[in-house]
């Protein structure tokens, strides 16, 4: 059985407040998305120096509850495999819990086995639990800045 990267959170905030939040990708993954990150079928890329390079699909796009990208195109500089990305699925699953709303963020894919697992884990768990965190409950995340 495979092992898919996964993380989750509670808020005071609400399902709508914390979906909104996801679709703002600039303001908790980089500044320098290129692309719509709030349409369903848009394609977005992210890039970040010469490390990572990735575009993403929007499969899904359900108000308050969810949202899954796919993983079209990757390029991840400091792996042997360039492509280990292509073709994951990255999901948001939103639902309230205990007077909370819950937030579960898995990278389908993303497991202990492929090279890359060790320095993308540790990204996502920054990107998620710290800066979409911090956008949710202040307004502000931490995204990767223009000419980081």
């Amino acid at each position: 059985m495979s092992k898919d990267y996964t993380v989750s959170f509670s808020v005071d905030q609400s399902p709508e407040q914390v979906f909104a939040a996801v679709n703002d990708v600039r303001g908790w993954w980089s500044e320098e998305i290129d692309g719509r990150t709030d349409t369903l079928g848009a394609e977005f890329g992210f890039h970040y120096r010469d490390l990572h390079c990735s575009t993403q699909k929007i499969t899904e796009l359900v108000p308050g509850r969810r949202v899954a990208w796919r993983v079209t195109e990757s390029d991840i500089g400091f792996v042997d495999d360039k492509h280990e990305w292509k073709d994951t699925d990255i999901v948001f699953e939103i639902g309230r819990k205990g007077g909370k709303t819950e937030l579960r963020f898995t990278h389908v894919g993303l497991v202990p086995s492929i090279e890359c697992y060790g320095n993308c884990s540790d990204a996502w768990s920054f990107y998620i639990n710290e800066s979409l965190r911090d956008l949710i409950t202040t307004g502000k995340g931490q995204p990767a800045r223009k000419g980081d």
